[in-house]
């Protein structure tokens, strides 16, 4: 992208006024969007972004500029602008660099940008129409198609020299049910850091199918009864409670700072022993997924919670210096205009014994969310509230109806407390977390779990 003696130029530049560390981040970004609606293709858009992010330590001070400008003057300048804003260090020194040589963990076989869109839009347009066939009553379907080729390069003043390529693809359904006065709508996701081959082999029988099975399921739903009651959890995406209220409470972001109520309490009891709580970036092909993290670091399993205990968190370079502690491979951006923090990769609560049907037939009555929707979180405190997509009234130990405007609302910390079952049955759902380095790719998972009473927000007393 960039000579390596340009580089070296401008680590120097950065530390020229007392820094004691320099960073610079390169990325090169192809990105395909399409939309569908109406049967027709009305969004078609190709872009790439280009750009550099120059990062300055000096001991807990943290300087992060970026530019378009990549002229050896125009970066140069850039350093120097930044390092202005240190004052008083001790001028840390430039290690000779040293290019790491990384093993790719995800297999890409078709690379997005050699697909013409008609193929895409080709997919995209069987995916309208299972969805749209699946009922009479199902009268509108938005499809939208995501590809993202990211070339990047880290370097810093430690000697640190690596470069990583990463592909991601998406393609998000959904589908409105209407009758009469009622609507209801239903979405399914499905995304991986991999190429053109995951969207051309995923089901679309299946993920458009349940898009529409949700919005017409939903359709003439009971109300929810509102108060407290066991809750049931379904897998894959309904680990995003877990992700918002606890997650993000583990991220040095939060926990250095003392903004967190799992600051300071590594040791601790704070889940039952059912519950180990893992971060894993190196899942191969999965959506949250990566080789490296954004400081150049390898991604890892990182074991958050451990049979209730609490073992760590998930830690970046800068908020390592105020922790006293070691990076875990943790640290991301959405792009060069972001400096980068502690962030989530594919976080999901490890599988227990229990069978999904166990759990069900052991609840004599609660609300089984078998999809979340979205939701709000304070990650200071880690109170949570969050809509149910679809949900059934258990009774009995059996799944009975339907009911619709169901809302969990509760504290992270708390409910993690009250998990009583897990189950068997782990699995992940691809999303998008937002945060102060930006809106990233992340994997949210969970076998079933049962929790044996939370706030269910509804419209009306059972």
């Amino acid at each position: 992208m960039i000579k390596q003696s340009v580089i070296e130029n401008v680590l120097e530049a950065a530390l020229s006024t007392g820094g004691d560390f320099s960073e610079i981040f390169i990325e090169d970004k192809f990105v395909n969007e399409l939309a569908l609606q109406s049967g027709k293709i009305e969004q078609s858009i190709s872009g790439r972004d280009f750009g550099i992010g120059i990062r300055i330590f000096s001991g807990l001070q943290s300087i992060y500029t970026y530019t378009n400008d990549f002229s050896e003057e125009g970066l140069l300048a850039a350093a120097k602008r930044a390092a202005l804003a240190i004052k008083g260090g001790t001028t840390g020194t430039i290690q000779p660099l040293k290019k790491d040589i990384i093993t790719p963990i995800h297999n890409i076989i078709i690379l997005p940008n050699s697909v013409e869109h008609a193929r895409k839009a080709t997919i995209m347009r069987q995916a309208n129409d299972i969805a749209r066939n699946y009922d009479e009553r199902i009268n509108q379907v938005k499809v939208r198609y995501l590809d993202e080729e990211q070339h990047i390069l880290i370097a810093n003043s430690e000697g640190k020299f690596v470069e990583d390529t990463r592909i991601h693809s998406r393609l998000a359904i959904q589908a409105t049910a209407f009758e009469g006065k009622e609507m209801q709508t239903g979405f399914y996701g499905p995304g991986a850091h991999a190429g053109f081959e995951f969207i051309e082999n995923l089901d679309l029988e299946h993920y458009a199918g349940e898009a529409a099975r949700i919005a017409v399921t939903m359709l003439h739903a009971d109300e929810c009864p509102s108060g407290k009651f066991p809750v049931i959890i379904d897998n894959e995406f309904g680990g995003v409670i877990f992700h918002e209220a606890c997650g993000h409470g583990l991220e040095a972001t939060a926990v250095a700072k003392n903004n967190s109520v799992f600051a300071n309490r590594i040791g601790e009891k704070v889940a039952p022993d059912i519950v180990t709580y893992i971060d894993d970036g190196t899942l191969p092909n999965e959506w949250g997924s990566l080789n490296i993290d954004d400081e150049g670091e390898k991604t890892r399993k990182n074991i958050l919670i451990e049979n209730g205990i609490l073992k760590g968190y998930l830690i970046d370079k800068f908020n390592a210096r105020r922790m006293n502690a070691e990076p875990t491979g943790s640290s991301r951006r959405q792009s060069y205009r972001f400096n980068p923090t502690s962030r989530m990769t594919n976080t999901y609560i490890a599988p227990g014994s229990s069978t999904p049907e166990e759990i069900i037939a052991s609840t004599e009555y609660g609300i089984y969310a078998k999809y979340m929707g979205g939701g709000q979180v304070n990650p200071s405190t880690g109170d949570y509230n969050f809509a149910v997509m679809e949900a059934y009234i258990v009774k009995d130990g059996k799944i009975d109806r339907p009911v619709r405007g169901a809302t969990l609302i509760g504290n992270g910390a708390k409910t993690l407390q009250l998990v009583d079952r897990v189950g068997n049955n782990l699995a992940h759902g691809a999303g998008m977390c937002g945060s102060i380095s930006g809106s990233l790719p992340v994997n949210v998972g969970q076998p079933m779990i049962r929790v044996s009473e939370m706030t269910v927000g509804g419209t009306k007393g059972e």
